[in-house]
């Protein structure tokens, strides 16, 4: 089982409250959800206004696939015009059970 995570943060210089801030964080993991199937969450910076940490996680059995989703997803945001990447970290793990 491979399993690949990628650490977005972001910029979201049009943000005036937490209001507008979770609109378009919003949206975004919406869009990421909809297009590649993984998993997505907010994870850091939740009490500022134009900062904002997502999580995305995904899982598959080979890890060029995993490689090449994650890439794609941080090409998504990077054309996103609500928010700025700011920076990302990716990491693909491989894991193997035991019994």
């Amino acid at each position: 089982m491979i399993v690949g995570t990628t650490l977005l943060i972001l910029n979201i210089p049009g943000s005036n409250s937490l209001k507008e801030k979770r609109r378009a964080i919003k949206s975004l993991k919406d869009r990421i959800r909809n297009k590649f199937n993984v998993s997505v969450a907010e994870v850091g910076e939740n009490e500022l206004w134009q900062r904002a940490n997502i999580g995305v996680a995904c899982v598959a059995n080979d890890s060029r696939l995993v490689n090449q989703q994650l890439s794609k997803v941080v090409e998504l945001v990077e054309n996103f015009r609500e928010a700025v990447l700011v920076d990302y970290k990716l990491q693909i793990k491989s894991y193997k059970w035991v019994d």
